[in-house]
């Protein structure tokens, strides 16, 4: 058992804790990682290799227990279900990091759980975890090419912050989370709120200065503990098959790589014919030759040599070059093509991005308050009223295989693409629309994430949403041999396969929206990764000059089939009126007019309904019951009742009062019938609301002047 051990490190009077030694002995390694009262407690466990896994099988699972909120699971059986779709993003965070920095050979099961124990509804945990998951595996002894660490930037006002609580967060203007290894800045995730790029350098800046803290902190602690650094010997490598490959390809892939007429399935299609021949060969040579031998020993080890060595010449015709496989400068975006209303007006918006062989269909459906989706996890938002889902069909890459719910891609380039939206979108209260975007990816060869995003707002701006500003995203490589480096700009399928680093920026003419970095290698200086953040937004302003060629401004009219929203405001203590026992006044309103009505805890009502005059029925019927009413108030009404002392008058929608048989006429009236019947127009006079609520009318005292007013406003 590891020697328990409490350690703290500050950020700006806010102290991370770190706790090993005291629970999960049996897990390869495991720290509890604290901020606040919120605690997140981390594990990371290795098992022997498999046979025939070709690949790192590392599994990163993040687990939320309400009870770390002090909460109790809805649901029939009262316990934790499936991930809400926050802890998989966690999950792909912790991932992210971690991945590159275990070794290439590495083919042991590695599994990382980080639970949150506690939560005080100030401190995110993520970051926690993420750096949780660094020092889990080192205590575990696992390969590892860290300490890695994660810090959360928030800016407010003017000033950089550490780890903000969620209100600052909030509050402020960027939520960026930065990982680095000893090497360098090796993860960044972040949404802004139109920040200029210089500003997002600084931020990474500022968050990698206090991750080499954490890394630093992470070092004295195993250095405490005793625990050397595991440094396994990778295992041999027999070369004779990978030489035997090179010496045969290298021409004939050079030229396929340098054709850069070729699509991409011809290219495919050229080096696949190079691949089957260099087999055939192997195949034919005696069984006792190296060769033959080594590729027989290992059914996978052509396949992976040929692709090895296709990835080496084509980075090495990057650097020394300077041109891409199909043609481009560094620099260059591929032929953009934009269309909005692809679809019938049955769809409410619908807009189609396409970048040559990325082809991404974005469709908007516009909902009521109601359709909210409301969220059932540890974090402090309830409900969300933006939701941007993204589909990744097989189809979309000419494969075939099963389809199944979304994966943690899907989740996560939805994300990514929600994020970069929600800073440009109208504020609910001039825009109460729930809005949900669907992209639906038809063709993929490269940043779909991106062209989701510019499929979104071409769609956003189709549907009508008054957007504040169009968002265009780009996607950003790099190829890194020794001290060389070249960025890459809209990066293409087999540039990310092959290449070191995806980058993907998003915003606006005025500043970023959202940004994700990810890398293949141990981490990058600030000064690379401020390049390509500077080298995308020339990409980004290109792709949106072409998607405003297209449609310049949110279309001024929403679809004939999106409902129509009106909001109204009325005092929080009468909305128990509006509702009525068990609901019964409020669905009697839907049941009269059609439209749907939503009531908000501080008095907000939304009345939806496709027909917009069934929409202003109801608003009329709700403004009527919640009018306050003073003596002398004239309306014009219609009689609904009539009983012996009198005659019940309709004058507002749903507000009833009585004129009193006294009332009626300024003589003596023998029977209500003689001056009244059901359906008559009558202009009356508020006369007193009594103790009981009860408004009593009449009909006398009425001037000319305030008759014909309230026979004009009744008519309106």
């Amino acid at each position: 058992m590891v020697e328990e051990i409490d350690k703290s490190i500050s950020f700006d009077g806010r102290d991370i804790r770190l706790k090993v030694g005291l629970l999960a002995p049996q897990a390869g390694g495991s720290v509890l990682v604290q901020s606040g009262d919120t605690a997140v407690f981390v594990t990371a466990t290795r098992a022997s290799g498999r046979e025939g896994i070709d690949f790192l099988p590392l599994l990163v699972d993040y687990e939320e227990r309400l009870y770390a909120a002090g909460r109790i699971p809805g649901g029939f059986l009262r316990r934790e279900g499936r991930p809400p779709e926050k802890a998989t993003l966690v999950s792909r965070l912790i991932d992210r990091p971690m991945r590159p920095l275990f070794p290439s050979w590495l083919r042991d099961d590695i599994q990382i759980v980080a639970t949150t124990l506690s939560m005080d509804e100030q401190v995110p945990p993520d970051v926690l975890a993420v750096t949780g998951a660094s020092i889990a595996t080192l205590l575990a002894k696992i390969p590892f090419q860290g300490p890695m660490a994660a810090v959360r930037v928030g800016l407010v006002g003017d000033d950089f912050i550490i780890n903000p609580t969620y209100s600052e967060i909030e509050s402020g203007d960027l939520d960026l989370v930065v990982a680095g290894s000893p090497d360098g800045v090796i993860m960044v995730e972040a949404g802004a709120n139109q920040l200029p790029e210089q500003d997002i350098i600084e931020a990474i800046d500022f968050g990698y200065e206090a991750v080499r803290d954490l890394i630093k902190a992470q070092q004295d602690l195993i250095a405490e503990l005793g625990i050397e650094m595991v440094q396994e010997a990778p295992p041999e490598v027999d070369t004779t098959l990978e030489q035997f490959i090179s010496e045969r390809v290298t021409d004939s892939v050079k030229k396929v790589l340098a054709h850069f007429e070729y699509t991409k399935g011809e290219r495919d299609a050229a080096l696949d014919e190079i691949k089957e021949a260099i087999a055939a060969e192997i195949a034919e040579r005696p069984e006792t030759d190296p060769a033959h031998m080594a590729a027989a020993a290992d059914p996978k080890a052509l396949g992976n040599t040929f692709k090895s060595i296709t990835k080496k010449l084509m980075r090495r015709q990057i650097v020394e070059d300077g041109v891409r496989v199909d043609g481009r400068k560094l620099d260059e975006v591929r032929k953009i093509t934009c269309r909005t209303k692809v679809l019938p007006s049955r769809v409410h918006g619908s807009g189609l991005f396409q970048r040559e062989l990325t082809q991404v269909l974005s469709v908007v459906t516009l909902g009521t308050p109601g359709d909210a989706q409301a969220l059932d996890d540890l974090h402090p938002d309830e409900q969300k009223r933006y939701l941007h889902h993204y589909n990744f069909p097989p189809y979309s890459v000419g494969e075939t295989r099963p389809m199944r719910s979304p994966g943690r891609r899907e989740i996560g380039h939805g994300a990514l693409a929600e994020r970069a939206i929600v800073p440009v979108l109208p504020p609910k209260e001039t825009f109460p629309y729930v809005i949900r975007v669907v992209s639906e990816v038809l063709s993929s060869n490269g940043s779909t994430s991106m062209g989701s995003v510019c499929g979104s707002t071409l769609s956003l701006m189709d549907a009508g949403v008054p957007i504040l500003k169009p968002v265009s995203g780009a996607a950003m490589g790099l190829i890194k041999e020794g001290d060389e480096v070249r960025i890459l700009t809209d990066i293409q399928g087999i540039e990310d396969f092959l290449g070191d680093m995806d980058f993907k920026v998003a915003g606006t003419d005025s500043g970023i929206t959202a940004l994700q970095m990810d890398m293949k290698i141990t981490g990058l200086p600030i000064k690379v990764i401020a390049d390509a953040i500077h080298q995308a937004k020339s990409a980004r302003m290109h792709i949106l000059e072409k998607m405003l060629a297209t449609i310049d401004q949110p279309n001024p009219d929403l679809s004939p089939y999106a409902p129509r929203l009106l909001t109204i405001k009325i005092d929080p203590d009468l909305i128990g009126m509006i509702i009525g026992p068990g609901g019964k006044t409020i669905k009697g309103i839907t049941e009269q007019t059609g439209a749907k009505v939503d009531i908000e805890d501080d008095g907000t009502v939304t009345i939806s309904a496709v027909e917009g005059e069934k929409a202003k029925q109801a608003r009329a019927i709700i403004e009527g019951m919640t009018k306050k009413l003073s003596a002398g108030d004239v309306f014009a009404g219609r009689v609904t009742r009539i009983i012996p002392i009198g005659a019940f008058v309709e004058f507002l929608p749903g507000k009833e009062g009585m004129i009193h048989i006294s009332q009626l006429a300024d003589y003596r009236v023998g029977k209500v019938e003689d001056e009244v019947a059901i359906g008559d127009e009558v202009i009356v006079k508020v006369r007193e609301i009594d103790g009981r609520g009860r408004i009593n009318l009449t009909r006398l005292g009425i001037h000319p002047d305030e008759a014909a007013a309230a026979r004009e406003a009744a008519a309106t």
